[in-house]
């Protein structure tokens, strides 16, 4: 049965409080799936044991481009296990990010592109985090887009529409979350409406990001999704019921695992 779907959150954080309490509050509104994404070891273990205690949570492992101090050798071999787990949809949160003045360009790339091929022997698609670097994150999956084959998420896509064709050329899938429904978010909703809607999906990124109607509220829950949807249609010129069947399929399209 369709519904809601939040293909990117992060539950892990103890933001939340009874976890119980908020899932249930999910399924009130519709919210039927959602992922919480692994940012390292830590994130994706804690991941995979929610969704092994609850049926509608899945999860991804992988190492974020920020957090690479915390890196050590043998944790790809780690994450390689997780991936095997029957609700491991993807690898990720993966990516590049240079936002920061101290940021590792060739740390990040490394970790990335092994990542990359991770997923590609896996058979599993990956969730791309990035920021600050279009033109590199351009160039750099479409100089490796034989390890795309399994399928790319470019989750809160804030980079242009024009380049957002470019990307979908090489089979990407964009999500959207809180903050392309402030009045302000000229960029996103350009993107939106330049994206075809089989390869739009909903996310939130909480417990970050609130929508407008929950603008300067912490945590941001995956219960903003419907807000988030109803907002792409509109810029879809769909009906909502129409777009939130549309962003399952393509979920269940891109993670085969979400069975």
């Amino acid at each position: 049965m369709c519904g809601y779907i939040d293909v990117h959150c992060h539950l892990t954080g103890g933001e939340y409080g009874d976890m119980e309490q908020l899932l249930a509050g999910l399924e009130e509104v519709g919210v039927k799936k959602v992922i919480t994404a692994g940012f390292d070891i830590p994130s994706s273990v804690a991941g995979m044991e929610l969704a092994e205690r609850y049926p509608m949570v899945y999860f991804t492992a992988g190492f974020h481009p920020t957090e690479l101090k915390k890196y050590r050798e043998g944790d790809l071999d780690r994450i390689a296990a997780l991936l095997l787990h029957p609700k491991c949809v993807a690898l990720g949160e993966i990516g590049l990010d240079y936002h920061y003045d101290d940021t590792d360009k060739p740390l990040q790339h490394r970790l990335f592109a092994q990542q990359l091929e991770m997923a590609a022997r896996a058979g599993l698609p990956v969730q791309i985090h990035s920021r600050d670097c279009a033109e590199d994150m351009y160039n750099f999956l479409k100089e490796r887009k034989e390890l795309l084959g399994c399928g790319a998420l470019l989750h809160c896509y804030s980079h242009s529409a024009e380049l957002a064709t470019e990307f979908a050329k090489l089979g990407l899938y964009f999500s959207f979350g809180g903050t392309s429904t402030y009045k302000g978010s000229k960029r996103a909703k350009k993107s939106i409406a330049a994206i075809p809607a089989e390869r739009l999906l909903t996310e939130t990124d909480s417990p970050y990001l609130p929508p407008a109607s929950k603008y300067g509220t912490f945590p941001n829950t995956p219960a903003s999704i419907p807000e988030i949807t109803a907002n792409m249609a509109a810029l879809k010129g769909m009906e909502t019921a129409d777009m939130a069947a549309s962003v399952w399929a393509n979920a269940h399209a891109l993670f085969k695992k979400l069975g």
